[in-house]
Parts: structure tokens; sequence; C-alpha cells
């Protein structure tokens, strides 16, 4: 039987308890891909990628979800600062194991505009995909807009990213 790989790309600016409720709904997956956007394709401003990934492994490791793992496959197929597009993930990942089914599962919010993805008809051809809208409402924006009105933020995400956020000052400014 094929490997089912799901793969969960968002910005992760910072990941959320939004996140979290799509992800625990994603266990029949033998494995789900967290990958934070390298160079956003339409240019959302966002924390430098290294420190993204960083509040991803905690995030992981908060979770304790056995089937989840950090992908940095952006940043190694990545052009320079240039976007990478979701066809281009797939279409990667599915080289590397031609045999893996791959479903790219996505928010509410990109479900409404995926029409606008690069080859989004090849995506839906070649692959599934999952519209996943959270059950829980916290979007990352919020708990920037927590930092910035100097609020409490350990209700919007998990401990370790909490931790990660307070002692770098990130979204403080």
């Amino acid at each position: 039987m094929a490997k089912k790989i799901a793969v969960f790309g968002s910005a992760f600016n910072p990941p959320s308890l939004g996140h979290q409720s799509i992800l625990e709904r994603l266990s029949h997956f033998d494995q789900v891909l967290l990958l934070p956007s390298y160079a956003h394709a339409w240019g959302k401003n966002m924390l430098d990628y290294e420190s993204r990934c960083n509040m991803v492994h905690a995030f992981i490791s908060d979770l304790s979800l056995p089937n989840l793992s950090l992908s940095r496959l952006e940043e190694e197929i990545a052009l320079k600062d240039q976007p990478v597009t979701t066809y281009d993930v797939l279409n990667t990942l599915q080289k590397i194991d031609p045999e893996v089914e791959l479903t790219f599962v996505i928010g509410p919010d990109n479900f409404l505009s995926f029409s606008k993805f690069y080859r989004a008809n090849e995506i839906l051809a070649k692959w599934q995909v999952l519209a996943c809208p959270e059950t829980v409402p916290i979007r990352s924006t919020t708990i920037r807009d927590n930092i910035v009105k100097n609020r409490p933020i350990s209700h919007l995400t998990t401990p370790g990213v909490v931790k990660i956020i307070h002692c770098e000052r990130f979204y403080a400014h």
C-alpha cells in the first residue's frame, strides 16, 4: 500500500492553535509535512525563514502528534528569493518518491483563492486537495496583534512557540 503524505504549507508566522486544530484531524496520514513558506507567493511580510522553522519545530514538539515533521523543501528548491509554488513542491515530492500518495492540505482562506495558484488545474488533476478549515478560529494575525498591543498569547499558540516569541522578542516592534 502506498504511503500517504499530507503537505500542509503555511507562512507559520507564527504557528497557532488554528493550525493545531487542522493538524489534529490529519491522523489518518502516514506523514504530515509542515512546510513553511520560503518566500510568499503573494508577497506576505513574514519573519525570516529560519525563525519560522524554529517555531514550527517547537510547535511540533509541543503537539506530540507522531506523524508530523518539518519540511524545509521550499528552501531546498527555491531560486534566490523567488516564491516556491505548490505545484513545484508537490512535483518535487512526487519525483523523490513516485509511489507516494500526496494530499495538499489547504486552509479556508487559500481554498477560496485556489484558482489563483500556479497551475491549479494540474494540481487538481495530479494530486488530492483537502480543504480543512480550522475548528479553533485562532489566526497568526491575532497572535501578532496581541504582541503589539502587549496582550497575552499563551491561549493562542503552544508553550514552546510562546517561549521563542518572548525570548526573541518577535513581532514586538
